[in-house]
This record gives structure tokens, C-alpha cells and sequence, in this order.
């Protein structure tokens, strides 16, 4: 176990504990996809797929089958063996993005903020690999990190009630996709049509956390 990270594991009612990591930073991140895989790969009889956040691991269980004292017992023990996630995603995602115009009417506000131009905007946006650190708030949303700190904006004063399926959108210090139409508050970026989330497929989420995402933008967008 990283000495950096102090961890703590939480009753969340009679059916699921909750594991948190201190601080909540990138190895914090990495270690709890390592930990979730770890314990979907010991295959307890009774425990349920785990659901990773940023610093924080939720466990379901079937009380029934599962003692929560032996669940706990081996997460510490996991925990006091684990080695947290590569930094470089071993599988990274290729999405093709739409920068700018209808698809991305933030774009110009983001660029007027930061004190760039768009085409700077875009080139700093595609630069990193991102990590997928956790899908949460919609089913395929995938919240990426870290975003390029010049690009780092509190979310919009005024959220949006309605926002594009595939829209590409910064907000803190994440990028994000939306999987449908949402409403939220995050810049949008731009747009891409691959299809995040589809409940008939194996898996549903094109995305899950650990994968890399790497923005391509198109070439009918505003380029780099």
C-alpha cells in the first residue's frame, strides 16, 4: 500500500461499504481503480460490481452471503498489497470531436477567458491523453482528468436545461462527453458522434474507468 494515500473503509447502510482515499489526487484515482479490480477479480461469493469515484470506492454486497466483516477483511488486505493503476492508460479510446460552431458554442467564451485564441484552445484540449477517472452523473459519462490548467474554468453561472448528446465540455479540472441529452452547466467544446452508452451492448459504456481518451478533431471543425 502507498503511504501517501491514507484509506478508511465506511458501513453505507447494511448492504455496501464505502472505501475512501486521502487526498483526492491522481494516485488517490488510480489506486481506486486498481482496488475495484482487484476485488472484481477475487470474485467474492455475495459481492456486487464496484463503482469507483474519484477518491472513493462504493462496494454493494448481498449481506446474506457476505459478511461485511469479511468483505472489509479483504479490502484491507488488497489494500495492504495493491499497486496502484499505470499512469499510461493501457487501452486509450480515439474520439473524434467537432470543435467549435454549433457544436461547440462555448468555444469562443472558453478562448476569450483564457486569453487564447480558439485554435489554441483546441490544440491544448487534444494535447493530453485523459484518463477516464470515474462514470458517474448520467449513464456513459465519463469524467476525464486532468484537463490542461490553462483551460481550468469554474462551471457556467447560468446551466444549461438542455445539452447535445456528444457534447464535449470542460468544466474545474475535467473534460467531459454527455451521453444524451442532459442538461448541465459545464463549457461545451464541441461535439462528437460516437455513441457513449447503449444499453443493449456488452459492455453498455464505451468507456470505463482506467481506459484512456485521446480528441481527434475533425476535420469540419475548427482546427488546431
Amino acid at each position: 500500500m502507498n503511504a501517501t494515500i491514507r484509506w478508511r473503509v465506511l458501513p453505507l447502510g447494511e448492504a455496501a461499504l464505502l472505501v475512501e482515499g486521502t487526498p483526492a489526487d491522481d494516485l488517490t484515482n488510480r489506486a481506486v481503480i486498481a482496488l475495484a479490480r482487484a476485488l472484481d477479480a477475487a470474485a467474492l461469493p455475495g459481492a456486487l460490481p464496484s463503482v469507483p469515484a474519484v477518491s472513493s470506492l462504493l462496494i454493494p454486497f448481498d449481506p446474506l452471503r457476505l459478511p461485511a466483516v469479511e468483505l472489509e477483511a479483504m479490502i484491507w488486505r488488497l489494500l495492504a498489497e495493491l499497486a496502484p493503476a499505470p499512469d499510461s492508460p493501457e487501452r486509450v479510446v480515439e474520439i473524434a470531436v467537432r470543435y467549435g460552431g454549433a457544436d461547440g458554442p462555448d468555444l469562443l467564451d472558453v478562448a476569450a477567458q483564457v486569453g487564447m485564441t480558439p485554435q489554441a484552445v483546441v490544440a491544448l484540449h487534444i494535447a493530453p491523453i485523459y484518463r477516464v477517472l470515474l462514470i458517474g452523473f448520467a449513464p456513459g459519462f465519463p469524467y476525464l482528468g486532468p484537463l490542461p490548467e490553462p483551460l481550468r474554468l469554474p462551471r457556467r453561472s447560468t446551466p444549461r436545461t438542455k445539452v447535445p448528446a456528444g457534447s464535449v465540455a470542460i468544466a474545474a479540472d475535467m473534460s467531459g462527453i454527455y451521453p444524451a441529452v442532459l442538461p448541465g452547466g459545464w463549457h461545451l467544446l464541441g461535439r462528437t458522434e460516437q455513441s457513449l452508452f447503449d444499453p443493449h451492448a456488452d459492455p453498455p459504456s464505451l468507456l470505463e474507468p482506467g481506459v484512456g481518451v485521446r480528441f481527434v478533431p475533425s476535420a469540419d471543425g475548427i482546427q488546431p
